[in-house]
C-alpha cells in the first residue's frame, strides 16, 4: 500500500525516540507534513513463526506491547502538536530495514542516536548509521536528550558534489522555516591563500542559485583550510541547531569526502545531524 507523503520516525519505546518522535513532529509541522511513527519488530525465531511449508512462512502478530508503546506515542506527539496529522504502525522486520523501505515515499526519516533500554528490536544507535547509510530521503538522527537552541544556526558541510547540492537544498529549506542563520563550512584540502580564495569563490557560486532562492536566509560561508572535514563540523555542530551533510561527498572536493564525514557526525556531533541523499529539487524550478 502506498504510504503518503510524510516524516517517518523509528520508536522503539526508550526516551531517545520519544525525542526523534517530537523532533520529527516539529519537523513536520514546519513542512505543512504528516508524521508517521513506525516500529519495527522481529519474531523471536526470525522474521516469521514456525510454518509447516518452508515456501509459506508466517507473518508474526503485532506485538501488543509495542501496539501501547505507539499509541502512548501518538498521544503524547499529538498533545504536542496538535495542528500535524499522526499515525502509527508496526512492520514485520528489524528496525534498520523498516526505515529504509518506508524512506522511499517518506520526506525525510528521523532516528535516536541510541535505542538502547527500549525493544531489542530497534536498537537505534546501529539503525542510525545504516539508516543514514541506505535511506532514499533526508535522514535526521537527533541525540539523546537533545534541547532546542532557539536562534541557533542551521550548518551545511558543503563540497561541490551532486549529494553536497542536495544538502543544500535541505539545509536552506529548514533555516527558511525556522526564521534562523544558515553558515556553509567547506574544508579547503590546500592551506594556501590563494587556494582557499578561489575554492570560495567556487563555493559562493554553487550556492547562488539557492540564497537567490532563499534572500531571507541569512547566509554565511566558511572555508577552514588545512583542518579535517569531521573535526570541522562537529566543531561547529557545538553551536548549531541542526547539521546538514551529503551523504557522500565523491566528485566533487576531496576535502569533504561525506561519506565517512556523514558517519562522523551522525556520532559525535552535539546536535542533530541530517544526512541529505540525491535528488534535491533545482532551485531554478
Amino acid at each position: 500500500m502506498a504510504m503518503t507523503r510524510s516524516v517517518v520516525v523509528g520508536v522503539d519505546g526508550s526516551p531517545q525516540s520519544l525525542g526523534a518522535a517530537r523532533f520529527g513532529a516539529a519537523l513536520a509541522g514546519r513542512r505543512g507534513l504528516a508524521v508517521r511513527l513506525l516500529h519495527g519488530y522481529l519474531h523471536p525465531f526470525g522474521y516469521g513463526s514456525l510454518s509447516l511449508s518452508a515456501y509459506d512462512p508466517a507473518v508474526p502478530d503485532p506485538r501488543p506491547e509495542a501496539r501501547r508503546m505507539l499509541a502512548d506515542a501518538v498521544a503524547i506527539v499529538r498533545s504536542e502538536h496538535p495542528s500535524v496529522d499522526v499515525s502509527a504502525a508496526q512492520v514485520a522486520a528489524g528496525g534498520a530495514a523498516a526505515l529504509v523501505e518506508a524512506s522511499g515515499e517518506a520526506a525525510a526519516v528521523v532516528v535516536g542516536h541510541r535505542g538502547l533500554g527500549g525493544f531489542a528490536e530497534l536498537v537505534l544507535g546501529s539503525v542510525g548509521s545504516q539508516v543514514a547509510a541506505h535511506a532514499s530521503c533526508p535522514v535526521v538522527v537527533v541525540r539523546p536528550q537533545e534541547t532546542e537552541r532557539g536562534g541557533a544556526p542551521v550548518v551545511v558541510g558543503v563540497d561541490g558534489s551532486v549529494t553536497g547540492d542536495a544538502a543544500l537544498a535541505f539545509a536552506f529549506e529548514e533555516a527558511a522555516a525556522r526564521s534562523v542563520p544558515l553558515v556553509a563550512v567547506h574544508v579547503a584540502t590546500d592551506p594556501t591563500d590563494g587556494a582557499a580564495a578561489y575554492t570560495e569563490s567556487l563555493l559562493a557560486s554553487t550556492v547562488a542559485p539557492w540564497t537567490a532562492k532563499h534572500p531571507d536566509v541569512e547566509f554565511g560561508l566558511h572555508v577552514r583550510p588545512g583542518i579535517d572535514a569531521e573535526e570541522a563540523l562537529v566543531d561547529a555542530s557545538a553551536d548549531a541547531c541542526l547539521v546538514v551533510v551529503g551523504s557522500r561527498g565523491r566528485g566533487g572536493f576531496t576535502g569533504l569526502l561525506l561519506g565517512s564525514v556523514s558517519q562522523a557526525l551522525v556520532h559525535h556531533a552535539r546536535c542533530p545531524v541530517a544526512v541529505v541523499h540525491p535528488g534535491a529539487p533545482d532551485p531554478a524550478s
